[in-house]
């Protein structure tokens, strides 16, 4: 569980890393690229600038992440993409079931797949509601019966209606924004204690202790920052637990929920960005869990009205 949360929280701070890396070295060369986000050559520090700059490059990274969802799922998971006309039963079935669903919450028909896995789960990705995918593992398949994965099956519509994905992105781009603009106030700051006896601008030692600092805290402060998307990702699954006892019915989402109880054991590690996808996923600590206990979600649909 732990290999699993820690590659999920670092999925989430790649791309910032990556932008820091590039404008580290390229403003080191060009001063004036660095004056755009914020930081001047001689140790300057732009709070305005370095707002925009930190907005900017928080929400691009959570977009680019956003865009390439589907197509990384796919890539990842090895997912096999259904059309209906497999000539297999339960697959047909399963394509026919997401279109229901789909139709009945008046959405595009998303793609359909299935990915080898002895997981029991499913997810549901993609950047808009009209370009979409739904994907569930052979083991839900396997081992769930038919009304189950109905109540699986809509709860992933439900996520999509909701446009979780989108607002996932945004909350997510937010979140990334302000972890850019403390990590460079606080290289700032260290890159003027290295230079605090200058006064004829700002030396190599101090600026590359300050990109170094600007690594190292985006990574603790993004892995701080990844409460509040987890936060938000719990309160989204009861919102579409609710939609898919809508969709489906209360028994069969009760049922599901039920049935992942029993399972929930079994997890696969590959797609770690996937993890507020899932129907189904926990952390070993509380506050970074992706999902709310079964227990309580089970609970939740008892007690609705």
């Amino acid at each position: 569980m732990a290999k699993r949360f820690f590659l999920f929280i670092l999925t989430n701070i790649l791309v910032m890393l990556a932008i820091t890396i590039v404008f580290g070295v390229l403003s080191f060369f060009f001063p004036g690229l660095g004056w755009g986000m914020g930081m001047g050559r001689d140790g300057s520090l732009n709070l305005v600038a370095l707002a925009v700059s930190s907005l900017v490059w928080g929400s691009v990274g959570s977009f680019i992440s956003l865009q390439l969802s589907r197509w990384m799922a796919k890539k990842s998971m090895g997912i096999q993409l259904l059309d209906g006309n497999t000539g297999n039963p339960e697959l047909d079935w399963l394509q026919g079931t997401v279109k229901r669903y789909a139709l009945e919450a008046g959405l595009t028909m998303p793609e359909v797949g299935i990915y080898d896995s002895s997981e029991i789960n499913a997810f549901a990705t993609g950047p808009s509601k009209s370009r979409s995918l739904v994907a569930v593992s052979s083991g839900l398949l396997d081992t769930m019966e038919h009304a189950e994965i109905e109540g699986v099956i809509a709860h992933e519509i439900s996520h999509i209606a909701n446009g979780d994905m989108v607002t996932m992105a945004i909350i997510q781009g937010v979140v990334n924004s302000f972890v850019i603009f403390f990590s460079r106030i606080i290289g700032w700051a260290v890159g003027q204690v290295v230079d605090r006896d200058r006064d004829d601008g700002q030396s190599a030692l101090s600026y590359g202790a300050q990109v170094v600092t600007n690594l190292v805290m985006e990574i603790l402060l993004g892995f701080m920052a990844s409460m509040i998307t987890a936060w938000f990702s719990r309160r989204r699954e009861f919102r579409a637990d609710a939609g898919g006892a809508f969709l489906a019915g209360r028994g069969k989402m009760i049922a599901a929920l039920q049935r992942l109880q029993q399972t929930e054991r079994v997890l696969d590690p590959r797609g770690p960005g996937l993890a507020t996808a899932r129907i189904s996923g926990k952390s070993w600590m509380a506050m970074f869990s992706t999902h709310p206990p079964l227990e309580v979600r089970i609970e939740a649909l008892r007690q609705a009205q």
